[in-house]
């Protein structure tokens, strides 16, 4: 199957916030109405080059999170928990000027979005979330051996380098083998990587891979989820068929206003040949 390409790189972004670089895409008039568009796990703005450009009604801006594509790190005392990104991801939206907005998230970035448009209601318009709903649920007796797996984690992370390719083709082999297409692991690979003294290494930080210290109990995602004011679209891919009816019965369940539509593809299925369908409907769905 014919696989789309990125109809528009997108306008590079730069924001300065809590102290950190925070870097994007942006497509489509700033005039039209506010999208803000959040990637998933080691993945980057460029995940939305093929969907942005098809949101022609809409500003899309998407953002690079802390640790990912080209923007900053976080400094050796952080951590990359889920809700860690909510400040600079508020602090972008203000230095926009939105007070209000429409958010589009993938995978991870859903699960931020969630938590983000659950704890914001009042700024966050619809949400659209992409093949992720919520992170798998710890229970609370649990805490001390998830801080321990952490804590010991991360000193080795904070020493660890990222791993170098002799060319920017077998970094793409590497994406492949994950289940990407080679058009959207090459979308991915040519913002996430750069020149080191051996070759090309990944531009994300070693410390993505690490334990959270903290996992959210079952009754905080479900309170996370009740707390979705505002219409919901959930897009689950097909080909996840294990996990997928677990999830779809979680949103329908817990969120008061969802929709629910299953889309053709894997995980990356707006990055693939559905790019098209799941444009078209977000414009059915936004408006």
């Amino acid at each position: 199957m014919t696989q789309p390409q990125p109809l528009g790189q997108g306008r590079a972004t730069r924001f300065e916030v809590n102290g950190l670089a925070i870097a994007g895409l942006s497509w489509g008039d700033p005039g039209h109405a506010p999208l803000l568009a959040l990637h998933g796990w080691l993945d980057n703005a460029a995940s939305f080059a093929c969907l942005a450009p098809l949101l022609q009604e809409y500003h899309v801006v998407a953002l690079d999170l802390t640790g990912h594509g080209q923007s900053d790190w976080r400094s050796a005392d952080a951590s990359y928990q889920i809700w860690d990104d909510l400040p600079e991801v508020l602090g972008v939206v203000d230095a926009l000027g939105w007070g209000s907005f429409n958010l589009l998230g993938h995978s991870r970035g859903a699960i931020i979005g969630a938590m983000l448009a659950s704890s914001f209601p009042d700024r966050v318009q619809k949400l659209v979330m992409l093949d992720a709903l919520s992170p798998a649920p710890v229970p609370a007796e649990q805490f001390p051996q998830q801080l321990r797996k952490a804590l010991l984690e991360k000193p080795a992370l904070l020493g660890r380098a990222n791993r170098v390719f002799s060319s920017v083709e077998a970094a793409i082999d590497s994406r492949c083998r994950t289940g990407l297409s080679r058009a959207a692991a090459e979308m991915l690979v040519r913002r996430s990587i750069r020149g080191c003294q051996r070759g090309l290494t990944w531009t994300t930080d070693p410390r993505l891979h690490g334990a959270s210290a903290v996992k959210l109990t079952d009754g905080q995602i479900q309170a996370v989820l009740a707390g979705l004011k505002m219409p919901t679209m959930l897009m689950a891919a097909q080909a996840n068929a294990r996990r997928m009816p677990d999830m779809v019965q979680q949103a329908r369940e817990c969120i008061p206003s969802v929709l629910v539509e299953e889309v053709e593809g894997g995980h990356h299925f707006h990055m693939e040949s559905a790019a098209a369908d799941v444009a078209q409907r977000i414009l059915t769905f936004l408006p």
